[in-house]
C-alpha cells in the first residue's frame, strides 16, 4: 500500500510538472485560459469561503484572505469535472493529490453544498465542453484508499467494521481522548478540554441508565473498552463488551487486565445477533455502532435488544440519525466507499417507530449535535497536528479520507442535516425503573 501510494505522489508531481515543463508558453496560456474559462462557468454564482487557485499560482475564484484555498494541481481534474460531473471524482483526485486543500478544511463543503445545489444547466455545461475537451486527461488515478470490505446482505460484517476500525490502534491514538472513545463528547461549554468532556459523556450515559452496583451491563459496539470499565471501575457493574474490530478486542481485553477489572469486565469479539439464548443483561447499550446496521436490519438490532434486556431493564442507543434518511448522493457514495461501508443513517422518527414496534416504551430522547461539530473539530485539529505521523501509519491517501471525512462531519452537524440522539427506553407496558424527574441524570456520579 505505502509503495503504491508513494508511485501515486511521484505521478502526480510528474504530470504538474509535465503542465509547466516541456510546454512552450503558447500552450500553456492556453491551458490556464481553458481553465479559467471552466471555472469562471461552473462557479460563475459562487460567492462562499473558498478560493480556487490553478497549478500554476494564479488564484482564479475568492479572495488572498479565504478560509479555505482549493488548488488544482493539474487541467485533468478540471476536464473531469466537466465531462462526468462527479464529485466522488472530485474527492478521489484529493485523496490521490491532485487536488490539495489548505487552511480551514471544514469551509470546503460551503463549496461541495454550493455545487451540489448548483448543477450545470445544459448551455453552460455546453459551453464549458469545448475548453474541457483542450485540457490535458493524463492524470494519476492514485493509489487510492479503496474498500476491500466483504459486501455481502449482513451489515455490520466483520470486513466492514474491520476496514474503518483496524486501520491501527495507534492512528486513533494520535487524535482521539486517553480514554480512546470514537463518540461525540458531552461538554460544558466550547472551552471544556476534550478528555473531560469524553468522561463527562461516559458519566452521563451511567447515569442515565440508573447503574448500580452488582447489576449487569451489555455495551453493543463496545470499541476500545472506555464505557465498560467506566461503569465497572465507578458505578460497581459487571460489563460485558462486544465488538467485531479485532485490534479494538486485543487493545480492550489487555486494558481489561492492566486496570485489575478482570472479575468485573469480560470483552468478547462478537456479533450482537450471535448472542446466546438464556443470557439476559439488566441494562444494554450501545453507542456508536448503530450506524452500521442499515435500517432493514432494524427489526432484528431492536428485536435482539429486546430480548436480551430484562424485564424492568433500560437500554440506551446512541446513533447518528439524519433528516432525509440515508439516500445516493455523492456524499453518501463517498462515505460507503471509503468511509463506513455498510453506513447507512436514518431520521430519528424512523428509529423510534422502529423501537415501538420492537416492544420497546421511549423513556427519553436528547439530540447532540452541537457536542458532535464541537469533538469533531478537536478531533480534526489533533489529526492535522499530528499529519506526519498519521501517514507514516496509514498513509497518505488514508489520513486524507480521515481529515475529508471529519471536515465534512463537522460541518453538517453545525448546519443541523445530521444529528446524533441518546434513547432511553424500556420494555413497553412494564413499570419504569427510572426516577419521576430527571435530576439524577444532571447530579454527576459514581463512585
Amino acid at each position: 500500500m505505502e509503495k503504491m501510494e508513494e508511485h501515486s505522489r511521484r505521478e502526480v508531481s510528474r504530470s504538474v510538472a509535465g503542465v509547466g515543463a516541456g510546454r512552450d508558453s503558447g500552450q500553456l496560456d492556453k491551458t490556464v485560459t481553458a481553465a479559467r474559462d471552466i471555472l469562471a462557468r461552473v462557479l460563475a454564482g459562487y460567492r462562499g469561503k473558498v478560493a480556487v487557485t490553478l497549478w500554476n499560482g494564479a488564484r482564479v475564484v475568492g479572495d488572498a484572505g479565504a478560509p479555505c484555498n482549493v488548488v488544482f494541481r493539474h487541467p485533468a481534474v478540471l476536464r473531469h469535472l466537466v465531462l462526468h460531473r462527479d464529485l466522488v471524482r472530485l474527492a478521489e483526485s484529493y485523496l490521490a493529490g491532485e487536488v490539495e486543500v489548505e487552511g480551514d478544511m471544514e469551509s470546503l463543503f460551503d463549496l461541495v453544498e454550493y455545487l451540489c445545489g448548483h448543477p450545470l444547466a445544459r448551455s453552460t455545461r455546453l459551453g464549458a465542453l469545448w475548453p474541457a475537451l483542450r485540457l490535458s486527461h493524463q492524470a494519476s488515478t492514485g493509489a487510492l484508499w479503496r474498500v476491500r470490505a466483504d459486501r455481502d446482505a449482513r451489515r455490520n460484517s466483520r470486513a466492514s467494521i474491520a476496514h474503518h476500525y483496524d486501520v491501527g490502534n495507534d492512528f486513533y491514538r494520535l487524535w482521539l481522548d486517553p480514554e480512546m472513545v470514537y463518540s461525540c463528547a458531552y461538554f460544558r461549554d466550547a472551552s471544556q478540554s476534550l478528555a473531560s468532556a469524553q468522561q463527562d459523556k461516559l458519566d452521563y450515559i451511567c447515569r442515565k441508565l440508573h447503574l448500580e452496583t452488582g447489576q449487569t451491563l451489555l455495551d453493543i459496539g463496545c470499541g476500545w473498552g472506555a464505557l465498560v470499565c467506566w461503569a465497572a471501575r465507578n458505578y460497581g457493574v459487571r460489563a460485558h463488551g462486544i465488538t467485531l474490530s479485532e485490534q479494538q478486542y486485543v487493545y480492550a481485553v489487555e486494558r481489561v487486565r492492566n486496570e485489575g477489572l478482570q472479575r468485573q469486565v469480560t470483552i468478547e469479539l462478537r456479533d450482537y445477533r450471535e448472542l446466546p439464548e438464556g443470557v439476559r443483561y439488566d441494562k444494554v447499550v450501545s453507542v456508536g455502532m448503530f450506524e452500521h446496521i442499515g435500517v432493514a436490519n432494524f427489526p432484528v438490532y431492536f428485536g435482539t435488544v429486546k430480548r436480551v434486556l430484562k424485564p424492568g431493564g433500560l437500554f440506551l442507543n446512541h446513533g447518528i440519525t439524519n433528516d432525509t434518511g440515508w439516500q445516493k448522493t455523492p456524499i453518501t457514495r463517498f462515505m460507503n466507499r471509503y468511509v463506513f461501508p455498510d453506513g447507512e443513517l436514518a431520521r430519528i422518527s424512523d428509529v423510534s417507530s422502529a423501537m415501538e414496534q420492537a416492544g420497546f416504551e421511549i423513556i427519553d430522547i436528547e439530540g447532540l449535535r452541537r457536542h458532535y461539530a464541537l469533538t469533531l473539530r478537536r478531533w480534526l485539529r489533533a489529526l492535522e497536528a499530528n499529519r506526519e505521523q498519521a501517514v507514516d501509519r496509514v498513509g497518505e491517501a488514508a489520513y486524507r479520507v480521515w481529515r475529508l471525512y471529519m471536515a465534512g462531519s463537522a460541518y453538517y452537524f453545525d448546519e443541523g442535516s445530521t444529528n446524533v440522539y441518546q434513547v432511553l427506553a424500556g420494555h413497553a407496558r412494564q413499570p419504569l425503573a427510572t426516577p419521576l424527574r430527571r435530576d439524577d441524570v444532571y447530579e454527576r456520579g459514581g463512585a
